[in-house]
This record gives C-alpha cells, structure tokens and sequence, in this order.
C-alpha cells in the first residue's frame, strides 16, 4: 500500500489567543479562516490562513491554562516564506521587536511569537 498525504494544519497552543491572532496578522498577513469553540468554554481553536495555500496554522486556546507553555529544547519550527522585500520585511519585524535570531551567512531570520515560539522567514523563491 502507497500512503499519500498531504499537510494540512500545524497545531500551537497559545495563552492569550487575541494578542496571537493578532501578531500573526501583523507580522506574517495570516488571517483567521474559522474557529471551534467548545460549548463548555474550555478550549478555542482558531484557523489562520496564508490565502494562498491550504495549509493551516492551529491556535489552540485552553481555559484553564494560566502559566505560559515550556518550550523546553524542542527545535521544531514554523517556516514562512514572505513576498516582497525581504530586507524591508526583516526591518519590519525588528521594530516590531520579535526578531530572535539571525543568520546573515544562510540568508535567513527567525521571529517569536507571543508564548515564543520560533517562526523562520524566508523569502518566497
């Protein structure tokens, strides 16, 4: 038998999903395609999309989390591919103050999010 998948979303769980939903709009233009609400409150998920491909980024927000999520030395990340001008785009997200790491010889950056979690950008090929 031949499996062929195909990706379709990408789960994080977040703490205060309003100020993710909107760093992501701000910094990488996804915006929410739809949300699941539990009927008991205990949980929000909240689909963001890029418009262009049918990959999902999953916020997944818990009622009674209070304490922020440890990340620990899961080296896991989100990559994006942004349009435009990449310099101009890096300058952004360095006022915005989420750029967390460089690496100039690799042509590449990566963002943070609110519960920090890393976002690798890229320019789009």
């Amino acid at each position: 038998m031949e499996i062929r998948g195909r990706f379709d979303h990408f789960n994080i769980n977040v703490l205060d999903l309003e100020s993710s939903i909107v760093f992501y709009n701000k910094a990488l233009g996804l915006k929410e395609v739809r949300r699941k609400e539990a009927k008991d409150g205990s949980f929000v998920l909240v689909y963001l999309g890029d418009g262009h491909s049918r990959f999902l980024l999953e916020l997944t927000w818990l009622r009674d989390r209070k304490e922020p999520y440890e990340l620990g030395d899961n080296e896991s990340h989100l990559c994006i591919r942004v349009e435009g001008d990449y310099d101009e785009v890096r300058r952004f997200h360095k006022e915005m103050g989420c750029v967390c790491f460089e690496n100039t010889d690799m042509g590449l950056y990566f963002i943070h999010d609110p519960d920090d979690y890393w976002i690798e950008i890229l320019p789009v090929e």
